[in-house]
């Protein structure tokens, strides 16, 4: 009977785990099996493979793994701030040259590329690197850095560029990080599984959530708090979906993806 569940995967960040406390230990913890320890590409990566029926994935995945269905109402966005979504940089922007991009993103590192080529009109070399600040700023101008490690480095005599606050700069849109994909093969799999009723939890989930995390962080909980409740949106409301709709749209422009194709949802009617 296990076998028959689906198995889901998503990153074991803070911001992820809002949308994963249901699956691991509410209401839905006997509903699938859960793979959390795969950083946001690796779980793309895991969809691509049919490894998994579900992922949370980088939003630019959407457009470039075919057949996927969109889960409606649930995502990791930022209205303004994002503060676990960064460039840091050695030197003032106008001066960066060369840009170390973290292995675990997808999205990200598509959205630093469209700031430089459509925002700044910088040009800049990009090169891939594991999430390591110094190391990342020792071969590098400055380096854009996800999740966890963004929320623990020393910013101490670096310049730091927010990317949620950058892109609403120039857009006056929010931004959308990662969303639920569901292999449309397997749509019948996750017909058990409720993402809403998980958002929903994980919302009300906030608190516990930065009380277990500030220890491994290292982070006092309040800030933890004020990250998970101030920063992060988690409802892919039609301003989200603006501001994905135009991601997509310069992502294609600046051949990042072949085009932006519509959104099929799983269930049109949730959210």
């Amino acid at each position: 009977m296990g076998d028959a569940l689906p198995s889901i995967a998503a990153s074991d960040y803070l911001n992820s785990a809002v949308l994963m406390e249901d699956f691991l230990t509410g209401a839905q913890r006997e509903s699938c099996h859960l793979i959390t320890d795969a950083a946001p590409a690796r779980c793309a990566e895991l969809l691509r493979q049919g490894e998994v029926t579900a992922a949370l994935i980088p939003a630019i995945e959407y457009q470039r793994l075919p057949h996927l269905l969109a889960v409606p109402g649930v995502a990791i966005a930022s209205k303004r701030a994002v503060r676990s979504v960064v460039l840091v940089a050695k030197k003032p922007l106008p001066e960066v040259k060369t840009v170390a991009l973290d292995t675990s993103s997808r999205t990200s590192v598509s959205l630093i590329r469209i700031l430089f080529a459509e925002f700044y009109r910088q040009p800049a070399a990009f090169h891939p690197a594991p999430p390591d600040i110094p190391q990342m700023l020792a071969d590098a101008d400055a380096a854009v850095i996800i999740g966890d490690p963004a929320l623990t480095f020393d910013p101490t005599g670096l310049y730091v560029f927010d990317l949620a606050s950058e892109w609403r700069r120039f857009t006056d849109l929010p931004f959308v990080f990662a969303i639920w994909a569901v292999r449309e093969a397997a749509r019948d799999q996750v017909a058990t599984l409720d993402f809403i009723a998980a958002r929903d939890a994980g919302l009300q989930a906030r608190p516990a959530l930065a009380a277990r995390y500030a220890p491994r962080l290292g982070l006092p909980v309040e800030t933890l708090n004020t990250y998970l409740l101030e920063n992060i949106h988690y409802r892919l409301d039609a301003d989200d979906l603006a501001g994905l709709m135009r991601y997509w749209e310069l992502a294609a422009k600046h051949r990042l993806i072949d085009e932006a194709h519509p959104v099929v949802w799983l269930n049109p009617a949730e959210g």
